[in-house]
């Protein structure tokens, strides 16, 4: 039987089906988004609070995420093996967002999507609603935010700050980075002394310290977690030079002070050779550059370590002058243990403004690991202490 339709009757029916067919489509649409929304949701709900962690929702995407899921069988056999005790640490502020965010997405490309390793980020000042969703929109696994305690960055009242203050505004006189900037000496002072001893990191025994806006240029394709353990490290690092002479006047009486006072706790085997040209009677003032580190935070919080920061810190030079957290750590580092104990990461690329590292070896660089340089790395340019660090093992 043949069905026939006049015009109007044909009329109606396309009518109907157009209907009938935006419908379905502003349905399924709709279906969409709101089950977008409601990951989006499920993220923010998991987030907040200035001591809280937040995990990646297991029902995002990959491109949710922010990051790649391994799907070779070696980056999955990475994921699987045994982690060590470790996190990844930065030192941020809520306008650090955008740089904040760049550091971590570079490191999670080039090592963390494989191993995810947690995050912790540190600030003065609660974090931002802001900062903790774009964080966590880029990292692979747990990420905590924690703010500081006040006594552990504020400039202590003891201080005599008339006296800071003339020694502030002769820095700036010369000309010295930072010289007159407080906030600058506050944060030295913590890295020096309290960063290992935050609540949030009491669970952990590494840290790989990262800052905003420094740059990965290398794949790494190993835990530096595991080697540290595995070989019986303490401290590594990337970049050698020499602190500003001007920031640090008195820095190594003290230090001589308290190994005359704790001759103990002075390492045999140690790395003076680095330190000093001539065995200790003065400081060559090189040091390992502490934007970069990966270390123990057990040999911080040994008594070795602390009694050395309590010294130094009765004798104000964190303020009077411009103590930096990079040569107190490097002169403990340096001192208290053996020099097998460092590290130089060699096969790490890194860069930090102005300086970048690239690795030495050829072969990884030419196998496609790293996008950088390898004649502009800065290793051996004369500000390098690179070959003060080498000739103690010759």
């Amino acid at each position: 039987m043949t069905l026939k339709f006049n015009s109007n009757t044909r009329r109606v029916l396309l009518i109907a089906f157009i209907g009938i067919t935006i419908h379905s489509i502003l349905s399924y649409t709709h279906e969409e988004y709101g089950r977008v929304t409601s990951l989006q949701n499920m993220k923010l709900d998991l987030s907040w609070g200035s001591q809280s962690g937040y995990q990646t929702p297991v029902a995002m995407n990959d491109h949710e995420q922010g990051v790649g899921t391994p799907t070779d069988q070696h980056e999955a056999a990475l994921m699987a093996q045994h982690k060590a005790n470790a996190t990844i640490l930065m030192l941020a502020r809520n306008g650090d967002v955008d740089s904040a965010v760049r550091s971590a997405m570079r490191l999670e490309d080039k090592f963390n999507s494989k191993f995810r390793y947690p995050w912790v980020f540190l600030n003065e000042e609660p974090f931002s609603d802001e900062f903790k969703l774009r964080i966590g929109n880029v990292v692979s696994g747990e990420v905590k935010f924690g703010q500081i305690p006040r006594e552990h960055w504020f400039q202590p009242d003891w201080i005599d700050e008339e006296y800071a203050k003339a020694s502030r505004d002769e820095l700036v006189s010369k000309n010295v980075i930072y010289g007159g900037s407080v906030s600058y000496r506050n944060m030295c002072r913590f890295n020096s002394g309290f960063f290992f001893l935050h609540p949030l990191l009491q669970e952990y025994k590494w840290y790989w310290r990262v800052e905003p806006d420094v740059t990965f240029p290398c794949h790494i394709d190993y835990d530096p977690f595991q080697y540290m353990e595995t070989h019986n490290k303490t401290y590594g690092f990337t970049i050698t030079l020499p602190e500003y002479v001007e920031t640090i006047p008195t820095l190594w009486d003290a230090t001589k002070e308290f190994t005359a006072e704790h001759p103990e706790y002075v390492a045999h085997g140690n790395s003076m050779g680095y330190l000093s040209e001539n065995n200790g009677d003065s400081y060559n003032n090189c040091h390992f550059w502490s934007n970069f580190e990966i270390a123990d935070m057990d040999f911080w919080r040994g008594e070795a370590y602390m009694k050395y920061f309590e010294h130094l810190d009765s004798k104000g030079g964190f303020y009077y002058e411009r103590w930096g957290d990079a040569p107190v750590h490097s002169i403990a580092a340096g001192l208290f243990q053996g020099k097998d104990k460092i590290h130089f990461f060699d096969d790490i690329g890194y860069g930090h403004a102005p300086f970048t590292h690239c690795p030495h070896d050829d072969g990884a660089w030419a196998r496609g690991k790293c996008s950088c340089n390898p004649e502009k790395s800065f290793d051996y340019e004369g500000w390098s202490c690179l070959k003060r660090w080498e000739r103690i093992f010759e």
